[in-house]
């Protein structure tokens, strides 16, 4: 027992991270890394990952799905990508999210420009920025102009990635 308290293993560790989102492999790794006791067994955590992996507690599927269900209403591809990259997931399943995102993204940055907008841009100054707030959100350049365009362009834009 420490002086702040009793410590905690590494697989309680683990599981407390779980018990509050979906964690992938990669980022519970980096969190767990600097709390392997200095006398543990070399590869103990990999086998604990390894263990936690088989039992469906991580589960880089659903990191994914979660991903998307939280972020993909308010970002652009780009953003939401990038997300999951950072998570350390693997390329079959970014390329599987690039897949669902592509055919959404028109009508998920007009929900975003509406939200946040709502009517066309007055002059040059406004459209710059209304162009810059989408794109920060992730936006491609192609599904901003068509945002700005208006409604009618839909069928030629459908493909922006």
């Amino acid at each position: 027992m420490s002086a702040r308290g009793p410590t905690v293993s590494l697989k309680g560790r683990a599981l407390r991270h779980l018990a509050t989102r979906e964690f992938s492999r990669a980022e519970l790794q980096a969190r767990l890394a600097p709390h392997v006791p200095p006398d543990a067994a070399p590869g103990e955590l990999t086998r604990l990952l390894d263990e936690l992996t088989a039992k469906g507690f991580i589960n880089e599927a659903r990191v994914a799905e979660s991903v998307l269900y939280r972020r993909a209403g308010r970002l652009g591809n780009a953003r939401v990508l990038h997300e999951l990259r950072a998570k350390g997931l693997p390329e079959e399943l970014l390329a599987d999210a690039a897949e669902q995102l592509r055919d959404t993204e028109l009508t998920r940055a007009r929900e975003v420009w509406r939200k946040k907008f709502g009517q066309p841009p007055g002059d040059a100054a406004e459209r710059a920025r209304q162009m810059r707030f989408l794109a920060g959100r992730g936006f491609s350049a192609q599904t901003v102009r068509a945002v700005l365009a208006g409604p009618g362009d839909e069928d030629e834009d459908q493909g922006a990635a």
